[in-house]
């Protein structure tokens, strides 16, 4: 089964109810997880006392790749208590970290295997989109969440704005 099928498969489970996956919503705490690093140590996110947007993308979904240098940007812009960027690659690690090694990103980036547990589905998901954005505050709680790639670095930075 190609990584596409097994997205799509995850969806159609998801759609169908049957998955049995808890899905956060605005508002909720969001569980602290681990996941390894792609080009450093495992990181664990949320952070609390800052807030995150994580965004899930892979290195074969092209508005995936369009939208990873306007996160760079973002994230070179915010101070230290500014929102931290940290990518999630949904897709195959060895394929992942050959990206990040020939396109290094200017925030951390982790890996998760795709499929309908994944912690982009427990974040809401649940059509299984690429790029999906989540912003969660410092509070740990989720904030909201975006579907497909951002237009452009206001689009970014108007969403990621934290009210």
């Amino acid at each position: 089964m190609s990584l596409r099928q097994g997205l799509l498969l995850a969806s159609a489970l998801l759609a169908c109810g049957i998955a049995g996956v808890t899905l956060l919503a605005p508002g909720d705490p969001v569980p602290a997880f681990t996941l390894p690093g792609l080009a450093g140590p495992a990181m664990t996110v949320p952070t609390r006392g800052r807030p995150v947007l994580l965004n899930y993308w892979a290195s074969w979904c092209g508005p995936c790749l369009d939208e990873l240098p306007l996160l760079s940007a973002f994230a070179a812009q915010q101070g230290p208590g500014g929102v931290q960027v940290v990518g999630i690659a949904l897709d195959d690690r060895a394929q992942a970290e050959a990206f990040v090694r020939q396109r290094p990103l200017g925030f951390p980036s982790l890996s998760e295997a795709p499929g309908e547990h994944d912690s982009s589905v427990r974040l809401g998901n649940h059509r299984a989109v690429l790029p999906y954005s989540v912003l969660i505050g410092a509070d740990g709680r989720q904030l909201r969440s975006h579907s497909g790639a951002f237009r452009d670095a206001e689009d970014l930075r108007n969403w990621a704005e934290i009210r």
